[in-house]
């Protein structure tokens, strides 16, 4: 992105490559998720660890909240 900048390269180019990368990080964000609920969440969940527990969802949440923004 930033070398289309300094080539002075078509502003809707550049605004379409940014969505593209857009969309790629969120494709990125949502495989991380789905592997820390599969793996780190579902460790808490099972170990029976109630604060343990507590503390994935918390973290979940917050995430998912910011992600949103």
């Amino acid at each position: 992105l930033a070398g289309m900048v300094e080539d002075d390269r078509y502003c809707i180019d550049i605004v379409t490559q940014i969505a593209a990368a857009r969309t790629a990080l969120r494709r990125v964000e949502e495989e991380i998720l789905r592997d820390h609920v599969a793996h780190c969440v579902e460790h808490a969940i099972s170990s029976g660890d109630k604060a343990d527990q507590r503390r994935k969802i918390a973290e979940l949440m917050d995430v998912v909240s910011r992600a949103d923004r």
